[in-house]
């Protein structure tokens, strides 16, 4: 595929390495062990992505990272590839060092930065973020209720966050909670504190869920949960401003406001680009099975494969991968030529989203009776897409997002 003018010959070899990687350190056997056995990546395989260099990627020399990546677009591929293989564990991923070294980068001070920035380019630390509460969702900004209140040199917590993933592997945790009682806008009540796990006060709860097995999320409790003034991370009453990329919450400094504006780029923004390449590794997933079954299955004395119906679903499935890979790298093309790209980013989430929804059904309906079985890694696929089409937004949700920027009037 093209990569909008940028080194084809370097990124098909970027591409040719992590999928050797990926039949090695995940193969088929092993995803499907995870996916029944564990709640999130192990350490063993959290260290061989360590070893490949996946986390110093992107962290600065003087921070003991391996600098940002001779190609912008090298992360795309990393993290498509990883989550064609086994989406569980690029969530993890982008939950556990994704959202870490985000909150770090962007809204650290110098002396965080020393601190954590070495730890998470070896693998060595974990975080995650904690934002969504039990009567949220998609409303953010009006459901927050978790509160931080100042109490001689700490902070003192109480609230409670849900479907947070990595949760419970984290050593920090990021968290989300008002410290304006009666702001002008809701908006200006927001801060963000970097929460050790062990605090006493903090109790996180695993919950069941259906798909994506080796990546649960959680429940965080906070009660009466004490937090120092120095581990507030930004400036108070500006975390929403950092969600939505307008630089408010970054960390003082002028070298430093200047990179962390650039490291934060709107994090729910970035977090749908990263969304849409989990989808799109399922639905990959999905076509390569579902093609190769069709190839394979005879049926009136000829694979079914040769059938028109089969056919159509299989080059549907085909559309709908390059469609949202294309939407996708388009638009970090347009990030990194400066220009909006919020409406694309939307767009990502619903294409990717669909794509996987398309291949999954479809799959399972190429494999029949085979699909619905657990020999079959097709019923994964099923399970795991479900996320994708209403976290971290709804497509509907999404789709009104996008009205507003097309200057419809608001609908929600």
């Amino acid at each position: 595929m093209p990569y909008y003018g940028w080194d084809e010959e370097h990124l098909s070899l970027v591409r040719n390495t992590i999928q050797k990687f990926c039949q090695k350190e995940l193969t088929r056997e092993y995803v499907r062990w995870m996916d029944e056995n564990v709640d999130f990546p192990s350490e063993d395989l959290w260290k061989k992505l360590a070893d490949f260099g996946y986390f110093a990627s992107g962290i600065p020399e003087e921070y003991g990272g391996s600098g940002p990546p001779v190609n912008p677009y090298e992360p795309l591929i990393l993290q498509e590839e990883i989550a064609t293989a086994a989406v569980a564990v690029m969530l993890g991923i982008g939950a556990a060092h994704g959202f870490g070294t985000g909150f770090i980068s962007a809204l650290g001070n110098e002396e965080q930065r020393r601190e954590f920035l070495p730890k998470f380019a070896k693998g060595k630390i974990k975080m995650c973020m904690a934002l969504t509460e039990p009567g949220g969702g998609t409303d953010i900004l009006g459901s927050l209720r978790t509160t931080a209140e100042e109490d001689g040199n700490d902070y003192v917590l109480n609230g409670q966050k849900v479907f947070i993933t990595g949760a419970h592997v984290a050593d920090f945790i990021p968290t989300f909670a008002i410290t304006e009682k009666n702001p002008s806008k809701r908006s200006e009540a927001w801060s963000i504190f970097l929460v050790p796990a062990n605090t006493p006060g903090l109790t996180i709860r695993k919950i069941p869920k259906l798909g994506i097995h080796a990546c649960a999320c959680n429940e965080i409790f906070y009660d009466e949960v004490r937090v120092r003034k120095d581990l507030l991370l930004g400036r108070k009453n500006k975390g929403y401003h950092f969600l939505l990329g307008g630089g408010g919450a970054v960390s003082e400094g002028n070298a430093g406001e200047a990179r962390a504006r650039q490291a934060a780029m709107g994090l729910l923004n970035a977090e749908r680009i990263a969304t849409s390449l989990l989808s799109l590794g399922i639905a990959k997933s999905a076509y390569a099975d579902a093609l190769k079954y069709s190839l394979e299955r005879i049926a009136f004395g000829k694979p079914i494969g040769q059938f028109q119906i089969i056919q159509n679903y299989l080059v549907e499935m085909a559309i709908q991968i390059e469609n949202a890979r294309n939407l996708i790298y388009g638009t970090i093309a347009l990030s990194l030529m400066g220009k909006p790209s919020m409406i694309q980013a939307q767009m990502s989430k619903i294409v990717a989203a669909r794509a996987s929804e398309y291949c999954a059904i479809k799959g399972m309906e190429i494999l029949g009776g085979y699909g619905f079985t657990m020999e079959y890694d097709m019923q994964r696929h099923f399970r795991d897409y479900k996320q994708m089409v209403f976290a971290p937004i709804t497509d509907e949700m999404a789709v009104n997002v996008i009205a507003r920027m097309l200057g419809l009037p608001k609908s929600y």
